[in-house]
């Protein structure tokens, strides 16, 4: 791990500084470092993924400790460094690019790198990141949603995402992001994080967050991307009743007319608002409309 002066030596030499528009802010504390590490607990056969990889001063403990790291870091120059000083390791696949190829879709070569990477390492695959801040949400959705199951995730975040990663129903902060984790694992809050743990200083509070994936809840979802879509169509009108909603319905949700038989399957009040459904509510529409598209009703 690199220390504060480590991580401005090696900036200076290379002729750069901290870009504020890619939301570059070091983890600069070593001691929280070593807690995101630890309470990740990896096992020597799990292949862990690494956003935002920077300098290397995390990747280079988390290749210690896994089977294979892939570290993901968008910024040519910070690539050139991390190369220098991850020379040493023979586990880690270094990607220059961007994590997302849009919004919705995590980039085929990290998808790629993953896919090939699983096939020789047998246990968990895991996300362990000082995540950017304009990264940090999409990302996770794609994740849990895509063709990529992670099993677990362990990330810094600016307090804003995380308490939006742990929203409970009726709440501002509950949306997608709390639904989508809440319906397949359990995600938790581990330590609130000052902006002086970090170089440069954020304006804002970070929080390190542990999500684990359930595979009771995995199972009960018949298909993670109309669950998704369900989503966000009631969550964008969350404050409107659940009936009106459903006009804005689109693509394969648009093929279904027996809203109130959805509603009524499902034990669902259609006049409830959106914001007040529990992720379980969620995946029983979605699982609902799941069976109705089946069937082509």
């Amino acid at each position: 791990m690199q220390t504060k002066q480590k991580i401005q030596q090696l900036l200076a030499a290379a002729g750069t500084s901290p870009n504020k528009k890619l939301g570059q802010n070091f983890l600069i504390d070593l001691n929280l470092m070593q807690l995101l590490i630890d309470s990740a607990h990896i096992h020597p056969n799990d292949l862990v993924l690494e956003v935002g990889c920077a300098t290397g001063s995390l990747t280079q403990s988390l290749a210690e400790k896994a089977a294979h790291v892939i570290a993901v870091e968008y910024d040519d120059t910070l690539v050139k460094i991390a190369e220098n000083q991850l020379s040493d390791k023979d586990n880690i696949t270094l990607l220059n690019t961007d994590i997302l190829e849009n919004k919705n879709t995590i980039a085929s070569i990290v998808i790629d790198a993953i896919e090939k990477t699983r096939q020789t390492t047998s246990g968990q695959f895991i996300l362990i990141a000082n995540l950017p801040y304009n990264t940090a949400s999409p990302l996770m959705m794609n994740l849990i949603t895509g063709e990529i199951n992670i099993d677990r995730m362990h990330v810094t975040v600016q307090k804003e995402v995380a308490d939006r990663m742990v929203a409970q129903p009726g709440t501002s902060s509950y949306g997608t992001l709390s639904i989508l984790l809440a319906a397949v694992g359990n995600t938790k809050i581990e330590r609130i994080l000052k902006p002086t743990v970090f170089w440069p200083k954020p304006k804002v509070d970070s929080a390190i967050v542990t999500f684990i994936a359930e595979q009771k809840k995995i199972t009960q979802v018949r298909d993670k991307q109309l669950l998704k879509q369900i989503i966000g169509l009631f969550m964008q009108h969350r404050r409107k009743m659940l009936k009106p909603c459903t006009k804005f319905a689109q693509k394969k949700l648009a093929q279904i007319h027996n809203w109130s038989t959805v509603f009524e399957d499902c034990g669902i009040n259609p006049h409830d608002r959106p914001e007040q459904l529990s992720p379980e509510d969620f995946v029983s529409i979605a699982n609902i409309c799941f069976e109705y598209l089946q069937k082509g009703k």
